[in-house]
């Protein structure tokens, strides 16, 4: 890998789509020595949200959490922005991280720009891209969800496009839901793809990053890190619940209700019989407070 590619953490994954000539877009000033087709640093106070975004609800606790990991690591995945006038951009995908990162405080985010909106060029490029050889798994996960994103390709359309068994495609795209902090790991090659791959089998985020921390510090091959992963999911087997009952579609909408009215996280679970529990989750003495005054007694 290229030496001279830059790492700081607050840049993102400056490599995918660093060359020019993969993007249809290549060699176009966008303003301020910013180039559509390479990953630019733009100012948040520049970026507009998708007026045809179709997800509008965004669990504010998950938004927090990305924003804490952000202020430590910076933003991992550039979003991807159209260019919209004179620095002006509207986003294409990675709302949840710009709101984030407004979240955190961030004043300039990493983006890839676009100002052509011919799909089947864009395909044609990321795909271009992904036969490159100095790609390490993040950045061809990043440009596996790109396509589907962007260009709208099921993952079977998209293992058809790159030549690649969709279970491969899959493990790829499963990446990007890992930590941080194990992505930067996977991208400046501390661990291999074969590490990551047997992490991405860990439900639990905790383990998930418990188990990483075993890999760096005991610097455990791939076998033995599959060994630990099989006797988690051994204990969890062991140790789990019967699976509670699916909710009707009222329950469902009284449990959104209830979560979004309060802003809090809320579990319920009923019986045949109609009986049930109701769990609400808070994260400090003050946020108790804050939910109780929204509860009319």
């Amino acid at each position: 890998m290229n030496n001279n590619r830059k790492s700081a953490l607050g840049r993102g994954l400056s490599a995918l789509l660093e060359d020019a000539g993969t993007d249809v877009t290549a060699g176009i000033e966008t303003g301020q020595g910013r180039v559509a087709g390479s990953v630019s640093t733009i100012p948040v106070s520049s970026i507009e949200i998708n007026p045809f975004q179709p997800r509008t609800h965004f669990e504010q606790h998950a938004l927090e959490e990305l924003s804490a990991s952000i202020k430590s690591l910076g933003v991992i995945q550039p979003i991807t922005v159209r260019k919209m006038g004179h620095d002006k951009y509207q986003i294409i995908s990675g709302e949840r991280r710009f709101r984030a990162s407004q979240l955190a405080g961030l004043k300039e985010i990493p983006a890839f720009i676009r100002i052509a909106n011919d799909q089947s060029m864009l395909e044609m490029a990321l795909v271009e891209n992904i036969q490159r050889e100095d790609l390490d798994a993040i950045e061809i996960a990043i440009s596996y969800q790109r396509l589907v994103e962007e260009v709208k390709l099921t993952q079977e359309e998209l293992s058809e496009r790159v030549g690649k068994q969709r279970s491969t495609v899959a493990n790829y795209l499963r990446l990007l839901k890992l930590p941080p902090e194990i992505q930067l790991a996977i991208r400046d090659k501390k661990i291999t793809m074969g590490h990551a791959r047997t992490l991405i089998n860990i439900d639990d985020t905790t383990k998930q990053k418990e188990v990483f921390n075993q890999i760096m510090d005991k610097e455990l091959s791939v076998r033995e890190v599959e060994d630990i992963v099989r006797g988690i999911k051994t204990n969890v087997r062991k140790t789990a619940l019967p699976p509670a009952l699916t909710l009707s579609f009222e329950l469902q909408k009284i449990k959104d209700e209830m979560a979004s009215r309060l802003g809090a996280k809320v579990k319920l679970k009923a019986s045949k019989s109609g009986n049930g529990v109701i769990t609400i989750a808070f994260k400090s003495e003050q946020d108790l407070k804050n939910i109780l005054s929204k509860i009319e007694l």
